[in-house]
């Protein structure tokens, strides 16, 4: 019987399994997110948030234990310096899994796995948006009148430009 037997298998043995699952956390942390089986994403989802939650604690035993989980040691330096301090507020669920189409090839369930947005990328995102908001309402031109009268008359059509258009509608 297989009561409380939660792994999911993939239909792979145990190492490849895990090889697998350490390969597509490293891809999470290095594109931000990954498009997958929607089976893949919910067995990559608790490898993933055990990872943020050792770059949280921040130690080098903690680096250590996530060292030896993905065997990558540029997808550990991006996990401890930029994704954890992000979630460093949130007390778990990290990660998204959003589903998408079916795959044409054989109808598998397609998803995409992503972090979602910690707070400090939000709030800077926001005050990026409202920076371009001001700057569009007030406009600012250089320009003096009689340039802007040379420009409009530079921008009309040229004959070569009227024998293209009637080329194009012939």
């Amino acid at each position: 019987m297989r009561h409380l037997k939660r792994n999911a298998k993939l239909g792979r043995k145990g190492a490849h399994r895990n090889a697998m699952l350490a390969n597509m956390v490293c891809s999470l942390i290095k594109n931000k997110r990954v498009t997958t089986t929607l089976a893949k994403a919910k067995a990559v989802r608790p490898v993933a948030e055990k990872m943020v939650t050792l770059g949280k604690k921040g130690s080098i035993h903690h680096r250590r234990l996530a060292a030896s989980r993905l065997h990558q040691e540029d997808a550990v330096q991006i996990l401890f310096n930029e994704i954890a301090p992000g979630h460093q507020d949130r007390p778990g669920g990290y990660t998204r899994i959003i589903k998408l189409h079916e795959r044409r090839g054989d109808a598998a369930q397609m998803a995409m796995i992503e972090f979602v947005e910690s707070n400090s990328t939000a709030e800077a995102e926001d005050s990026s948006d409202s920076t371009d908001e001001t700057a569009a309402e007030t406009p600012t031109t250089t320009e003096t009148p009689a340039a802007e009268a040379n420009a409009d008359t530079s921008s009309e059509e040229t004959p070569e430009a009227d024998k293209q258009e009637e080329k194009k509608d012939a």
